[in-house]
């Protein structure tokens, strides 16, 4: 399966629109744009996990690497997922403890325009 990548602006943050399958074989694809769009300038980012179909080890890897590059820079990253079968990798990993995960865009630009007051 392809893996799909849409880039768009809600306010100050930028938002990943993230489909399909993210893999051993498309993940570079996935780090390559976080990258792209960190080095940009963007300093709230929100990946958005809606679409995306399968996330393996090297996937996950590739989201720790972007939320590690931001928080260095005194950004925020989050992340929007509402499947069950990828939120139960992420407990299993424990990464839920390490993610903002919210169930849809706006609740995650929210959190993180209400934590970046506080």
């Amino acid at each position: 399966m392809e893996l799909s990548l849409a880039t768009r602006t809600v306010g100050e943050h930028t938002v990943l629109e993230v489909g399909g399958e993210v893999d051993v074989y498309t993940a570079p694809r996935l780090r390559e744009r976080l990258l792209e769009l960190i080095d940009g300038g963007a300093r709230h980012v929100v990946v958005d996990l809606g679409r995306v179909d399968f996330l393996d080890s090297t996937g996950l890897g590739v989201l720790v690497g972007a939320l590690k590059r931001l928080r260095s820079a005194s950004g925020s990253f989050a992340l929007v997922c509402d499947k069950e079968p990828l939120l139960k990798i992420f407990r299993i990993t424990a990464l839920d403890q390490v993610f903002p995960l919210h169930p849809t865009v706006d609740a995650a630009i929210s959190a993180d325009s209400a934590g970046a007051g506080a």
